[in-house]
């Protein structure tokens, strides 16, 4: 005769590899919405763009990423009327402190707008203004908030569409600045 041990075992077994099959599902559903959201984003090389920050001074992307030291960036587009994006602000904050972030406020209103806004916030991030989403567009993005990260070659390494951890944006940059995947083709050699 078996005692309740075995029974108990196996209960526990099977209790085991339900939430790991549920685990596996909400995985599967969370990056196969993550595929949908980013799926028109360019691969490759990053977009350049040169526009005037909201505080006035003019950036383009090329250059900025060049005076940053070599490494990835972040591009980090977010709304006004986001409220996740509200949530993200100190995880945002706090990955400025240790990696370079340009901030794009889409759909946000103009620049005068967008940096009283920031102000209002306490927020005092380095920001592009796209008040007609075009500049998301060239990204392929439709929503916000959204995370680019581009590694030192120019290159789109990771794009995340809504909420995201602060450990994960960090893990991403990590990632980006020690596996740089394959070598980009550059022009030949000349003689």
């Amino acid at each position: 005769m078996t005692g309740p041990e075995p029974a108990a075992a196996a209960r526990g077994k099977g209790r085991w590899r339900r939430w790991l099959l549920e685990l596996g599902l909400v995985l599967a559903v969370f990056l196969a919405v993550q595929l949908w959201q980013t799926r028109d984003v360019p691969r490759g090389a990053a977009p350049d763009f040169s526009r005037v920050t909201v505080q006035g001074q003019p950036l383009n992307l090329g250059q900025w990423r060049a005076a940053q030291g070599g490494g990835p960036v972040v591009l980090y587009f977010w709304a006004e009327w986001c409220p996740i994006c509200k949530t993200l602000e100190g995880m945002v904050d706090a990955l400025g402190l240790e990696w370079p972030v340009l901030s794009i406020a889409m759909q946000s209103g103009d620049a005068a707008q967008v940096a009283r806004s920031l102000a209002a916030r306490g927020l005092a991030w380095t920001t592009v203004a796209d008040a007609d989403g075009a500049l998301a567009g060239a990204y392929g993005l439709k929503g916000v908030p959204a995370l680019v990260v581009i590694d030192a070659r120019g290159q789109i390494r990771f794009v995340s569409v809504g909420l995201t951890s602060g450990w994960g944006m960090a893990l991403r940059l990590w990632w980006a600045s020690h596996f740089h995947g394959p070598e980009v083709p550059g022009p030949a050699p000349s003689k």
